[in-house]
């Protein structure tokens, strides 16, 4: 994929934007978003379909006009998960005057956060990146959004014990993951859990991007695990699921993280996953009000960036999402300084001073203060019915006395030796 700027036709005729010497724009009214992406290596149809909807969100808000007297400008490039090309569209963005960069991908978020601390362009890291980055007085330019990967692992475990009528004490879990640093992620917060709840835990790592798992599963088997985790992206995921079923698990004890989507369904088999749970972040399918717009106002008059069908994925729903919560935080600090100027420090108001906010009804309320970037750590748990997920659970948190622990730890950690 090349690279591409994406805005709605309302704003076609904006001229390309002059940058001043302070990194504003001088005459235009548009807030650029730089989003350099894996559209070709590893994440591939994850990425398509949040990219998607993404951009069919920031459509659909051009449309009607933009936000706060602003038009969106997103441009977007495949870095393939490789550092030296993310790097290099980090700096042509910054040099265009892209305020916000969303790179989805836990290596390139980790690369880039010195960068944007010191040059202050807001870096999104949704669903990936550092989880000690929902400390703001750490990370000021770092903006996870949503529930990270530790809150995650917190949110699982709580559901597992509900599932044991309130106690895991000599139960066994066993942790599936790709040995990257987005795999190892959850294991600080399982570990903490495991020694609090008297579970017994068992991490199984697998070679990226997790094609062959085959070895690995048996292992698995063997252990007799009371419930898995499985944690990866795109093709380790559907692989993973593949081999969980092979192994005889019961899917009704085996649960992803955010990752896993209807997409992956219809890789390993819409019936054969029956049961199998996830964390969600928002509400997925069509239902929800924004959705429907996008359809109605966007999709239905031929300007959708992708295909029909993946609206209201879970992928899809995921980056209307994100973008939701962008454009709450332009919205916002278009009202504190409505004519900018347009900067990542003016960008970064908005977006910490978010709240309460549920995008219609399409995700949990979330509040981003200076302090807590991650939002107030709600997620849920839905459970595939064979032709969709399913809540089982109310939006909810849990374990944040771990989370913040962990948080604060890392975070200190950062704070004293960059890293």
């Amino acid at each position: 994929m090349t690279r591409r700027s994406f805005v709605a036709s309302a704003a076609a005729g904006i001229a390309a934007p002059s940058i001043s010497t302070n990194g504003a724009f001088a005459q235009e009214r548009v807030v650029r978003i730089s989003a350099p992406m894996d559209f070709t290596r590893i994440y591939t149809f994850v990425t398509s379909e949040y990219s998607q909807g993404q951009r069919d969100y920031f459509t659909l808000l051009n449309e009607r006009g933009g936000v706060g007297g602003y038009k969106i400008v997103i441009d977007v490039s495949d870095h393939a998960n490789d550092l030296p090309r993310a790097i290099e569209a980090y700096e042509r963005g910054k040099r265009e005057g892209a305020v916000m960069i969303d790179p989805p991908s836990t290596p390139v978020a980790r690369a880039l956060v010195p960068r944007v601390l010191e040059d202050k362009i807001n870096l999104i890291t949704a669903y990936s990146g550092r989880s000690d980055a929902a400390d703001g007085s750490v990370f000021p330019y770092v903006l996870p959004l949503s529930i990270n990967y530790w809150t995650q692992a917190g949110l699982i475990v709580e559901h597992f014990k509900t599932l044991e009528k309130g106690s895991l004490q000599g139960k066994r879990l066993a942790f599936v993951h790709i040995d990257t640093p987005f795999g190892k992620e959850p294991l600080p917060i399982l570990e903490v859990l495991a020694k609090r709840e008297g579970f017994t835990l068992s991490a199984f790592p697998y070679t990226p991007p997790g094609n062959d798992q085959s070895a690995i599963w048996p292992q698995v088997r063997r252990s007799r695990p009371d419930f898995t985790v499985f944690w990866g992206a795109a093709v380790g995921q559907t692989v993973a699921l593949s081999e969980a079923i092979r192994n005889g698990l019961p899917m009704d004890r085996v649960s992803s993280s955010v990752w896993l989507s209807e997409s992956d369904m219809d890789v390993v088999g819409r019936a054969a996953t029956k049961g199998v749970m996830k964390i969600e972040p928002c509400v997925g399918g069509r239902e929800p009000k924004l959705i429907k717009d996008i359809l109605a106002e966007v999709v239905a008059k031929g300007k959708g960036a992708g295909p029909e069908a993946k609206v209201g994925t879970g992928y899809y729903n995921y980056g209307v999402q994100m973008a939701s919560l962008m454009a709450e935080g332009i919205r916002l600090a278009a009202q504190k300084a409505p004519n900018g100027p347009v900067t990542g420090p003016w960008l970064n108001a908005g977006l910490r001073s978010i709240k309460d906010f549920t995008a219609e009804g399409l995700l949990p309320p979330t509040t981003i203060t200076p302090e807590d970037h991650q939002g107030g750590g709600m997620g849920r748990v839905a459970q595939w019915d064979g032709s969709k997920f399913v809540p089982v659970t109310g939006w909810f948190s849990a374990n944040q006395d771990v989370v913040w622990d962990e948080i604060r730890k890392y975070s200190a950690e950062f704070k004293k030796s960059g890293k």
